[in-house]
């Protein structure tokens, strides 16, 4: 049986192009060989894109992706056809598998391309990835459907250079501190700040600038924990067990993620199985709001003392290294990691076979 071709794509411009490294680095460990011929495509920060030995010593190095001197340098696909050439099969398409966290990979971006390209890949379709990129859009989108989503405000960095007092005033009368301010477009808990008072409100909102023109404010909720499901299809997706995320500072940061080893991650969660459908079905509603196809993570808050469920965020392509939650939670819902890459990949070929039935012309 000939194997199929799978296109790891890795690295990237975004702020989490360290994350991106570690999950490509699992993907490709894990992948089974024998039913898959992997291929490594690196992409450094300055947007040059790599292969062969270039991008398995990128994938190998603990640092950020440098261009080098390699001879397996691919030009940027805007100005050449080399990249078309590499993945394009007239006979047997390849799969793509888009391992990129954060802008330039997770947001739609590459997967236009690739659309155009006409080639299967893994994960959310164009429409999908930007709505779950920007967390201004997909929370509009989540209370269109009464979705339960957490109260917040938004502004664009220019807004907030022009007149940051009025900024302030509008976020106060929201609600009472605490506040957590994001970057609208960015994962892992990158330029996340929780603030207590002014003072920090103002240099959080500064950090998130510095990621992002869009920027989010919201309310801080108190006595919560933080639970989060994985979600698997296409179009009838399924939801795994609760998983909760215990960190040992105050809310889960980038640190907490990904280098500091006291955050405790409890799966399955201790919940009711009343609250756990209500959880799934949630997320489901969530998946399919956005029209997500593949993947994707659901983040919850729900309040200890009355169980309300408050829907955070999705994440399209969360973290996937084989100690990440998305992957854990499967593994607990009886899917394992090496399994659950396979079933992504023929995910990916689904739609893309069903994307070669529709109409093209009258």
């Amino acid at each position: 049986m000939k194997k199929t071709k799978v296109f790891i794509i890795f690295g990237g411009k975004s702020g989490e192009h360290e994350v991106s490294v570690r999950s490509a680095r699992s993907v490709l460990q894990a992948i089974d060989r024998n039913l898959f011929e992997p291929e490594l495509l690196g992409i450094a920060k300055n947007g040059t894109w790599l292969q062969g030995a270039a991008a398995q010593k990128a994938l190998s190095s603990k640092t950020k992706i440098d261009r080098g001197q390699s001879t397996e340098v691919l030009p940027p696909p805007s100005t050449s056809h080399e990249l078309v050439k590499l993945i394009k099969d007239e006979i047997t398409p390849p799969v793509v598998f888009p391992v990129l966290h954060g802008p330039y990979g997770e947001d739609g971006t590459i997967q236009g391309m690739l659309e155009m390209m006409n080639v299967p890949y893994v994960g959310s379709g164009v429409l999908g990835s930007a709505l779950g990129m920007d967390k201004v859009l997909q929370k509009q989108v989540f209370i269109h459907y009464g979705l339960p989503v957490v109260p917040f405000v938004w502004f664009l960095k220019k807004e907030w250079n022009k007149d940051k007092k009025e900024i302030i005033k509008k976020i106060e009368r929201m609600s009472r501190y605490p506040f957590f301010v994001k970057p609208a477009n960015l994962g892992s808990s990158v330029g996340i700040s929780k603030v207590h008072n002014e003072k920090e409100l103002y240099a959080a909102i500064d950090l998130a600038g510095s990621y992002d023109r869009k920027i989010v404010v919201e309310k801080g909720l108190e006595n919560i924990r933080e639970i989060e499901l994985s979600v698997l299809g296409n179009d009838d997706p399924m939801a795994s067990v609760c998983g909760e995320i215990i960190p040992e500072h105050e809310f889960y940061d980038y640190n907490a993620k990904y280098i500091d080893e006291s955050t405790r991650l409890v799966i399955p969660a201790n919940v009711s199985k009343k609250t756990q459908r209500e959880l799934q079905k949630t997320a489901i509603e969530a998946f399919r709001s956005l029209d997500c196809s593949g993947f994707s993570r659901v983040d919850f808050f729900l309040e200890k003392t009355s169980n309300k469920v408050w829907l955070n965020e999705i994440n399209t392509i969360p973290g996937f290294t084989s100690v990440s939650m998305y992957p854990k939670l499967w593994e607990a819902t009886g899917v394992s990691y090496q399994d659950l890459i396979g079933k992504l990949i023929h995910l990916g070929i689904e739609r893309w076979k069903e994307k070669q039935q529709l109409a093209t012309s009258l």
